[in-house]
């Protein structure tokens, strides 16, 4: 038999949009806007281009050709053609779906307020929209060498596991297939355990209730949504909640919210300060939702660099009028920025924890103990304490007397919630004199305490004055400064500097009597105390 020769045919939907082939979620008769190609190499979003067969057929030997029937390469995915093409004209007919597409192209070339806000009102594959801010946009850091490079943020890098040990060839050879194993473990399991959110199975089973929410922050509070081009290239989705121009005080304010490690901004924390009156500011972790990337500590501080420089630099905040605030692992972002950022206003701390590792070693065999420290050391290191101890400004604590996520043993054992050495690791390195010994001891009694009868009681018995406490510190930074630590309890007697290590306790943390993932009322969003 002569050889059958395929017409070369090419089926392509494209939007033009951003150079590349992209459009809208629905059908002809769909009223969202987002192509979706399932086909191999391909992810969500990315057009459909059927590329020509084969000029000529061959005579292929094998199994399944019957005898007196010619093999077709294309009669197989001829069905597929069919279904593309019948999409791409209902797509092309729908006046939805073309209206959706000039108003993409017009803010991919001006990105105009009235632009923006037409395409917010279409829900669709994120990726196409147009990147708002960029880190390198503001003016400093052109040509600036302290800021970050295309590598990253500063981080600060834990201590050798082995102190002493000379760094020679014969030693690094040895550390080798710990390292790769630690490597391994951290880019598979680690981080998976670590992060959940970035799971793609669980963001399928969540896309109803974030697209849900998402809705309500646009429609009801005027939300307005950006994407972000950190220095890593990963994009960072974002929601603002301007107050501002409202009647609440609270407004001129603006709170930027870290979510936890299956948390997103849709559902997440931001309600929070929402209710409380606040502008508030929330996004994504790299590989969230809208986020691309993966959420390693690298990659997390530098999403928050850049959603910092776009809260000052495009929002036209001022770091004193900014507050971070974080709910359990979003800590380590939170820590970073007021670490790296050392004039914001204020940071609060809700279910957090001082260091990773305990926490890691709990949910992991005995016999992984090494594996498992080397492991958080390396590749995913989120020393939230030692970052906080690098900020001056106030800091208030949340502690959830039933958190059965940061405890290490049960979660009725309050003692054993990392929030307690978060306080402590805190408040050794602000005030060392008054937290030697005894105000060490009365805090941790304090501190054992999961009510706040008991809490009152603790209080009372150590005859806690107040006025006596305020004028004492007070003094001091009027004498020495406001920078820690301080040497403040010097020379005072054991009774005074119990009362000043319990009060001090009691205005950096708050008791919440309530699980980890209970959400934070709006009356209980309190700012954090100062002189």
């Amino acid at each position: 038999m002569s050889q059958l020769r395929a017409r070369r045919s090419r089926y392509v939907l494209t939007s033009r949009a951003r150079n590349t082939s992209e459009a809208g979620e629905g059908g002809a008769g769909g009223g969202t806007c987002c192509w979706k190609s399932r086909g191999p190499g391909r992810g969500y979003g990315e057009a459909a281009e059927l590329r020509p067969r084969t000029p000529a057929l061959q005579n292929l030997p094998g199994k399944g050709l019957r005898k007196g029937r010619v093999w077709c390469p294309w009669d197989s995915n001829f069905s597929h053609y069919r279904l593309f093409q019948l999409l791409g004209i209902g797509r092309w007919t729908n006046p939805q779906y073309r209206q959706f597409i000039t108003i993409l192209e017009a803010a991919h070339r001006n990105q105009s307020a009235e632009n923006k806000r037409q395409l917010a009102n279409y829900n669709f594959d994120f990726r196409s929209w147009p990147v708002d801010f960029h880190w390198e946009e503001p003016s400093s850091r052109k040509g600036s060498r302290g800021g970050p490079s295309r590598r990253g943020v500063a981080l600060l890098r834990p201590e050798p596991l082995h102190r002493g040990t000379a760094d020679t060839l014969l030693n690094r050879v040895k550390k080798l297939p710990c390292q790769i194993t630690s490597y391994l473990v951290a880019h598979t399991l680690g981080r998976r355990m670590l992060y959940p959110g970035s799971v793609y199975l669980l963001q399928k089973a969540l896309m109803p209730v974030l697209l849900q929410g998402q809705a309500r922050l646009v429609e009801e509070c005027n939300g307005r949504r950006a994407k972000l081009l950190a220095c890593d290239g990963n994009e960072i989705d974002t929601m603002f909640v301007d107050r501002r121009g409202t009647a609440e005080p609270q407004g001129q304010k603006l709170v930027i919210c870290c979510e936890g490690n299956a948390g997103f901004y849709e559902v997440g924390c931001v309600s929070t300060p929402l209710e409380a009156g606040y502008s508030v500011l929330g996004w994504n972790h790299p590989g969230f939702a809208g986020s691309t990337g993966v959420p390693f500590p690298q990659n997390e501080a530098n999403a928050m660099d850049v959603v910092v420089q776009f809260a000052i630099h495009r929002l036209g905040f001022q770091p004193q009028d900014i507050i971070i605030y974080a709910w359990s692992i979003g800590g380590f972002t939170a820590t970073w920025a007021a670490m790296s950022y050392p004039d914001i206003s204020a940071v609060i701390l809700d279910a957090s924890f001082d260091d990773l590792v305990p926490l890691a070693l709990k949910v992991m065999p005995d016999s992984w103990r090494g594996l498992v420290t080397r492991t958080v050391r390396q590749h995913l290191n989120l020393n939230n304490a030692e970052q906080l101890c690098r900020y001056q400004g106030p800091v208030l604590l949340i502690r959830r007397t039933k958190d059965e996520i940061i405890t290490t043993t049960v979660p009725e054992d309050v003692m054993s919630n990392r929030g307690n050495d978060l306080l402590l690791k805190l408040l050794q390195h602000r005030y060392p004199r008054v937290m030697a010994e005894e105000g060490l001891r009365v805090v941790r009694q304090w501190l054992e305490a999961s009510s706040q009868l008991e809490e009152a009681s603790i209080y009372s018995r150590w005859e806690v004055e107040e006025d006596w406490c305020l004028s004492v510190l007070r003094s001091y930074q009027a004498e020495h400064g406001p920078e820690f630590p301080w040497s403040v309890g010097e020379d005072m007697s054991a009774d005074g500097r119990r009362q000043l290590a319990l009060f001090l306790a009691q205005k950096h943390l708050h008791n919440f009597e309530a699980t980890h993932c209970t959400p934070l009322p709006a009356p209980n969003f309190q700012m954090p105390w100062h002189l």
